[in-house]
């Protein structure tokens, strides 16, 4: 890790030891941190008043306990309209970077603070179904410790194959994740 990244990560992270932030350089798997909860529920609230009525959940690795994981907080919410919630949340500092949108329906994809050095990335999205396979996949790896470990296991050796290229990493865990949605409990209903 460079001293750039390690002094952005210091600047970024809140007090107590938190490791939060990922810049451009190898996929880094790290050890689950316990401090990653607090810093969702401090980026909700700082998110909430710009979406009123709208329900942000924490995703993702880093919303499951004991997972290892990218350093980055995900967070998703069910939007009735992609552009206006766009709007919203840009002024709160989020990118949504054209690269990492590229032929997306029915999603945006945002990062904080930069694209090049993110701490949270937010996922909107426009129906529902989306937004619940994103609830039941997390909820599956946290209800199943083996499933949860060849997860962690499967993204150890994917950051090994693909380094920097977090878009080849990303494809390649597609059949695990679909595998997973296809025995997965349905989500509850959605607020």
């Amino acid at each position: 890790m460079s001293p750039q990244t390690i002094n952005r990560r210091a600047a970024l992270a809140p007090a107590g030891g938190l490791t939060l932030g990922v810049g451009e350089g190898p996929i880094e798997i790290v050890e689950h941190d316990p401090h990653w909860v607090a810093a969702y529920h401090a980026e909700r609230e700082r998110l909430g008043g710009l979406l009123p009525g709208v329900a942000l959940h924490h995703i993702g690795s880093t919303s499951v306990p004991g997972l290892a994981a990218k350093a980055i907080v995900d967070i998703a919410a069910l939007v009735p309209d992609l552009d206006d919630a766009v709007r919203a949340v840009r002024v709160a500092g989020y990118a949504l970077p054209a690269d990492f949108n590229a032929g997306l329906e029915h999603r945006r994809y945002l990062c904080y603070p930069t694209a090049s050095y993110r701490t949270h990335h937010l996922h909107l999205v426009d129906r529902a179904e989306d937004l619940g396979a994103c609830l039941r996949f997390r909820d599956a790896l946290a209800q199943d410790p083996r499933l949860a470990e060849e997860y962690v296991e499967l993204k150890r050796a994917l950051a090994a194959r693909f380094g920097a290229d977090r878009q080849g990493y990303t494809a390649a865990k597609t059949e695990f994740i679909r595998r997973c949605l296809a025995s997965a409990r349905p989500a509850a209903s959605l607020p």
